[in-house]
């Protein structure tokens, strides 16, 4: 639910602005106000998990999702469904992590079995959007796009409240450090804000500003220990270290990819918005036709041997989209390169989530979720603005007809290196899964 949120709204701006006499500037602050009411609450998801449990909070979590959900379909004007968005965006930020953690808890070494699986779901969001969007807009109001979410709330709420597991026994009350939450939050705040205005003079300075802040989150953090927000010395888990890495950047050139390839079919190719999203599909098929395989192969080749070897199917497939920038569009070498790319990332995903929660002891797993999911979420906004950055100065830079494609061909390059440090972040997994860290007493 939350992540198909996420991604139907984008089709209906052009319909929000419309019924609700809002300017597109207004209206697009109902996708950026729920992405940065995610990173306001997102450092909180270990301190609440530790207070009263993984299972209260996902419950409640999930049923104010669900309420916010009909309070944006009941939204009267602009600035309600904006506020409503927000309200939305704070309780489903902690979903994705909090989902994670509860399977980290059960499935032990088969993780990487079980996150096969898991992950099902959640890749059908960005292929379902759209074409979810598009019948309800074109059958009812836009309302629906949250008043569905209604009736499915009820019933996987009552779901969860019979099937999870209680965890009241596990918990272990801790302060919450109020420095770092009002050093965390605002600068991740900042830094989702900056990358996305970064070609203004208010996002460079919200970009720098976040830098400062969040090197202070750090200083305080590692002063702290067990009692800061974020533990960082779960960092000394190489293991782990390397995992929050290899994620980082396959969450970055995985959003940049996404971003870059649009923009090329529809500023480079001349196609519509339709057709590029269109011919966009084959990435998440490649991603779910590999997933079920997943487990399976994980445990056959290892982590890090997988995670490489998807790694390199990525750089592999990505390459061609130079030849495609330079020498014009060919649909089936699009359709090809797009689906084995999307086959070779998600090859890396899952080993490495395993890698990072197997080795966690189990107190520190609410924690360990909150940290890998913050470093994460940042890796999309900060390798996408470095390839926006230099796809822009690259058509500043170059002149004549030929310009727009000559700067594609320069950006693709860039991604293509970027995958190429994916690649080498892999060789720093652990080859087989190694055994968790033993648990603390007390």
């Amino acid at each position: 639910m939350a992540q198909l949120d996420a991604t139907v709204v984008n089709v209906s701006l052009g319909s929000l602005s419309r019924d609700l006499h809002a300017s597109l500037a207004t209206i697009q602050w109902v996708v950026s106000g729920y992405l940065l009411a995610l990173a306001l609450v997102l450092p909180l998801n270990g301190w609440l998990v530790d207070r009263i449990g993984a299972k209260a909070v996902y419950l409640w979590c999930f049923a104010a999702f669900t309420l916010s959900s009909t309070l944006c379909g009941l939204a009267w004007s602009a600035e309600s469904l904006i506020a409503f968005r927000i309200l939305q965006g704070m309780s489903g930020g902690l979903l994705a992590p909090m989902a994670q953690m509860m399977v980290a808890r059960v499935a032990g070494r088969q993780m990487a079995r079980v996150a096969s699986y898991v992950t099902m779901p959640v890749l059908l969001a960005p292929l379902l959007g759209p074409v979810v969007a598009g019948a309800i807009l074109h059958y009812a109001s836009w309302r629906w796009l949250f008043l569905v979410n209604l009736p499915v709330g009820v019933m996987a709420f009552a779901l969860a409240a019979v099937l999870l597991s209680d965890d009241r026994n596990e918990t272990r009350p801790r302060t919450l450090d109020l420095t770092g939450l009002a050093l965390l939050s605002p600068g991740l705040f900042l830094f989702l804000y900056g990358s996305d205005h970064a070609g203004t003079p208010v996002g460079r300075a919200s970009l720098a500003i976040s830098v400062v802040v969040l090197v202070w989150f750090c200083w305080n953090a590692s002063r702290k220990g067990d009692a800061a927000l974020i533990d960082l010395r779960l960092l000394r888990n190489k293991p782990f270290a390397a995992s929050v890495l290899v994620m980082f950047m396959m969450n970055g050139v995985s959003f940049a990819g996404q971003m870059l390839i649009p923009i090329f079919l529809t500023h480079g190719c001349g196609l519509s918005p339709e057709r590029s999203g269109l011919l966009l599909a084959p990435l998440g098929l490649g991603m779910m036709c590999t997933y079920p395989f997943i487990g399976a192969l994980t445990d056959r080749f290892g982590i890090r041997r997988l995670a490489g070897a998807g790694a390199l199917l990525a750089i592999l497939w990505t390459v061609p989209l130079l030849f495609l920038a330079s020498h014009g569009l060919s649909v089936p070498l699009l359709v090809g390169s797009l689906f084995l790319r999307g086959a070779g990332i998600s090859a890396v995903g899952v080993p490495s989530m395993t890698a990072s929660y197997a080795t966690i002891a189990k107190p520190k797993l609410p924690m360990a979720a909150s940290a890998s999911n913050i470093v994460q979420r940042l890796g999309g906004p900060t390798l996408t603005t470095v390839c926006a950055t230099f796809l822009g100065w690259r058509l500043s830079a170059i002149s004549g007809p030929a310009s727009s494609l000559e700067g594609f061909v320069a950006t693709f390059a860039l991604l293509s290196a970027l995958h190429a440090a994916l690649y080498l972040t892999t060789l720093r997994l652990p080859a087989v899964l190694p055994d968790p860290e033993p648990e603390q007493p007390g």
